[in-house]
């Protein structure tokens, strides 16, 4: 395993043969039993800009409203608190995305419907989620948008300060983003309208849960 591999949790050899794993008094079927929908983490992944917040924010008030247990784990919100202590470095991104596929592996086993919203750029650490989730339990969107497009958007002005050189490592400008090579679904957020985007989104959750079907 590399050094910089999600999976290789800092200083987990610290903890030695002390920690076991504990289950839950009530099963990850059961749950999803009451729910009468299965749980499932979509993972959406893109450029800044990208339309990955709003979508994910509007494809959960849907879900929501439909009677789905839904969770959405934003990019930002996870800096301002668990990963509040890490920068954007090539490890740092990676440990960024380590905790934020453990965060939702445990809604995952509650069995909800997790919408991640992360830039996660690096192709490699996004193959390795897959270590902490199952595939069968996984969907990565990609939201593909033309560069110059989220720099014209630039909703936080973000871009702007990247290039006035106050914000380092910035995706889009002083740090790559790879694109997914195959992902579960494609949304091209340049060309279709948010409401395009998020109903394409919600159809495919619903699929994945084996729940209700979106109406137009």
């Amino acid at each position: 395993m590399k050094p910089n591999s999600i999976t290789s949790a800092p200083n987990s050899s610290a903890r030695g043969n002390h920690v076991v794993r504990q289950s839950s008094a009530v099963t990850r079927d059961q749950r999803e039993s009451r729910n009468d929908h299965r749980g499932v983490v979509v993972w959406l992944t893109g450029l800044p800009g990208s339309g990955k917040s709003t979508i994910a924010r509007s494809a959960e008030r849907i879900l929501y409203d439909l009677g789905l247990q839904t969770v959405t784990l934003d990019g930002d919100n996870m800096r301002l608190g668990l990963c509040s202590d890490l920068g954007f470095s090539d490890a740092d991104r990676n440990e960024n995305v380590r905790r934020v596929a453990e965060t939702a592996k445990l809604f995952l086993d509650q069995g909800n419907v997790v919408i991640v919203a992360l830039v996660s750029p690096v192709r490699r650490a996004r193959e390795e989620i897959k270590a902490v989730i199952p595939t069968e339990d996984f969907v990565e969107v990609y939201c593909r948008c033309p560069l110059p497009i989220c720099q014209q958007r630039d909703p936080k002005g973000h871009y702007a300060r990247a290039k006035q050189g106050e914000i380092a490592n910035f995706t889009g400008v002083s740090s790559l983003y790879e694109e997914p090579l195959e992902p579960a679904l494609l949304l091209s957020t340049d060309t279709e309208s948010v409401e395009e985007s998020v109903h394409r989104l919600t159809e495919r959750v619903l699929e994945q849960c084996k729940a209700v079907s979106v109406q137009r």
